[in-house]
């Protein structure tokens, strides 16, 4: 009896422990939001509970920058970006990091990878009026509202939100 007893303590700790380790959470709509294969460990999918789909990116500037002023932006974001477009990424407050890109589309809460190979590139150096930038060439899978969330060196840095229509 003990030996049954022990077994299913050990059972139920081991099934509290994977529930505890998955990569899914729900939103507001009952839907999983699952985490891909190979993205990296530090975005969490309690990051999406903290998209404010009202807060749109907004152009500013005289380089046509579209984002969230004095924080993050991108030129580029105003052309088509279904097939492959290059974007310039721009970070204020940050010199010099690794900037993971995760984007999250609001239809079919699905979280991709937008930049073409890879999560994560380096951001560095000033240019247009940033601390740092970098370029990236972005495939966007779908149209639609699309958040982006930055990651500085793991942690999460903005969201922006974009309307991608072509």
């Amino acid at each position: 009896m003990k030996k049954i007893l022990l077994f299913m303590m050990l059972f139920s700790l081991l099934f509290v422990a994977a529930a505890c380790s998955s990569k899914e959470t729900t939103n507001e709509n009952d839907q999983k939001i699952l985490l891909p294969e190979g993205i990296p460990d530090f975005v969490k999918t309690s990051d999406f509970a903290k998209i404010d789909w009202d807060r749109k990116a907004v152009k500013f500037g005289d380089r046509g920058i579209i984002g969230n002023e004095n924080k993050s932006g991108v030129i580029g974001a105003d052309m088509p970006s279904l097939d492959q477009q290059k974007w310039m990424w721009h970070l204020w407050g940050v010199d010099d990091a690794d900037l993971t890109i995760v984007g999250f589309h609001k239809d079919t809460q699905t979280v991709d990878q937008i930049i073409s190979g890879q999560w994560t590139i380096h951001a560095g150096g000033p240019n247009n009026g940033a601390d740092a930038h970098s370029p990236s060439t972005v495939h966007i899978p779908k149209p639609g509202e699309w958040a982006i969330l930055l990651y500085t060196d793991g942690k999460l840095f903005d969201i922006l939100v974009y309307d991608i229509k072509e």
